[in-house]
């Protein structure tokens, strides 16, 4: 048998709720056309921001996945979490097919069995949230009602679904999963080392199978006007907001912020074989790295970045020369894209020039936390289209000698079978993550 500290970890499900789509298919098609799922925000919150732009998910019904009951007791992140979730599972084979869309049985939440036979232990299935700041809504909400109505008027529901990790109990009930249910909060990194620490539960014998969910709502008026204060968000496009997000530009000035979940189901290798699994993809490396040296910008030279692609080549034994193509994180803020090309300069070499980069945030926007997971999933049919994203809204490179693919898609042939992607976050968290392609 092999050694468990060295086991394989394969991808054999994805789900994705993202203002791109409510499924990998939509997402997919909407970023490799070059679509931007950036808009004017709608809702009369807004209204008095100072940005008023961001990525919405839309045409998203709560009651199609969850009872009523439920689905008015918790936020809308956890309802998109639950769906991801559910639709990973069903592609795996592992959940009923309509578990991430319509179901009219038990709550998310009471103790079901939405996974009527497992070809694990169920003891070995763990549940990872990967969440920068988790059901927001839900704080702010309650805080109001103190304010407006007294101690009685908090929901007693808030200690149990306020919480970052909360998503995680509820699917593991949802779909008696009995292993570790946790949250991971590293800001917009908590997708990527999300994963990373997913798959190193599978590699070293601590679970046989792991449900990484991303997600993020902080489109709200209070995170955005922190984050606009802050000037970390794209301003001055509420004419054409799809042009908001422009990594690599002259002209970027910030962020656009979204919102969603997506999910990923790893097993082993050798689970998955077993079970005659079709596997999408294989998790190579994971690396993982601070900059330890400021509250929001990141370390001029990239180095806890570096730091963590480095780490991920390492881990999955892999050279520079083996990268076919960068998922970049590429928010398009001014410090951070310098730095995250000065990362791949200090860890790839001079192979990190003629590696193709996209940046997938100018057509999705960035879903924090969730954006991980998101791109990882964007990696992967990558691979399996042989198609690279375009990076929108780059009219006038700054950065000269590099090769990000811009305006549309590339075909690739068939020579796309490794890929990096980075996820950087505030507070100088950086990961970083290896995808190969099943053969």
């Amino acid at each position: 048998m092999q050694s468990t500290a060295s086991r394989r970890v394969v991808i054999t499900g994805l789900g994705a709720i993202t203002p791109s789509g409510n499924d990998v298919d939509s997402l997919w098609k909407s970023v490799v056309d070059g679509h931007s799922a950036i808009g004017v925000l709608e809702g009369e919150e807004f209204t008095d921001l100072a940005v008023r732009i961001g990525g919405q998910v839309k045409d998203f019904d709560a009651e199609a996945v969850l009872p009523r009951a439920l689905a008015r007791r918790l936020s809308p992140v956890q309802h998109w979490a639950i769906a991801a979730g559910g639709q990973a599972l069903a592609q795996a084979g592992i959940a009923r097919p309509d578990a991430g869309t319509a179901r009219s049985g038990a709550a998310a939440g009471a103790q079901t069995d939405e996974a009527d036979e497992l070809p694990w232990d169920r003891s070995r299935v763990a549940v990872i949230a990967a969440t920068g700041s988790g059901p927001v809504d839900s704080m702010q909400n309650a805080t109001r009602s103190l304010v407006d109505g007294g101690p009685r008027s908090v929901p007693l529901t808030l200690a149990i679904h306020g919480a970052p990790d909360s998503a995680a109990a509820l699917l593991s009930q949802r779909f008696d999963f009995r292993g570790p249910g946790q949250g991971v909060s590293a800001t917009c990194a908590s997708g990527a080392i999300g994963l990373g620490e997913g798959m190193r539960r599978i590699r070293h014998g601590y679970a046989d199978a792991v449900l990484v969910v991303g997600m993020e709502d902080c489109l709200n008026p209070v995170n955005l006007a922190s984050n606009a204060n802050m000037r970390a968000l794209a301003a001055g496009f509420e004419g054409d907001p799809t042009h908001a997000s422009r990594p690599f530009d002259k002209d970027r000035n910030g962020f656009v912020m979204s919102q969603g979940a997506a999910a990923i189901l790893l097993e082993s290798e050798e689970s998955a074989a077993a079970r005659g699994a079709s596997v999408l993809a294989e998790l190579a490396g994971f690396g993982a790295a601070s900059d330890a040296h400021h509250p929001t910008n990141p370390h001029p030279e990239g180095r806890g970045a570096a730091s963590a692609v480095t780490q991920a080549l390492a881990d999955a034994g892999l050279g520079a020369d083996d990268i076919d193509h960068i998922n970049a994180h590429a928010t398009g803020t001014p410090a951070g894209d310098a730095a995250e090309l000065k990362a791949f300069e200090s860890a790839l070499g001079e192979t990190a020039h003629s590696i193709p980069i996209s940046a997938t945030k100018s057509s999705t926007g960035h879903l924090l936390g969730a954006s991980g997971v998101v791109e990882a999933i964007i990696a992967i049919r990558t691979m399996a289209e042989q198609r690279l994203p375009p990076t929108l809204n780059l009219g006038d490179p700054e950065f000269d000698g590099w090769d990000i693919v811009a305006g549309q898609a590339r075909t690739s042939g068939d020579s796309i079978n490794t890929v990096l992607s980075t996820s950087f976050g505030f507070g100088g968290h950086n990961g970083a993550i290896i995808l190969r392609r099943p053969h």
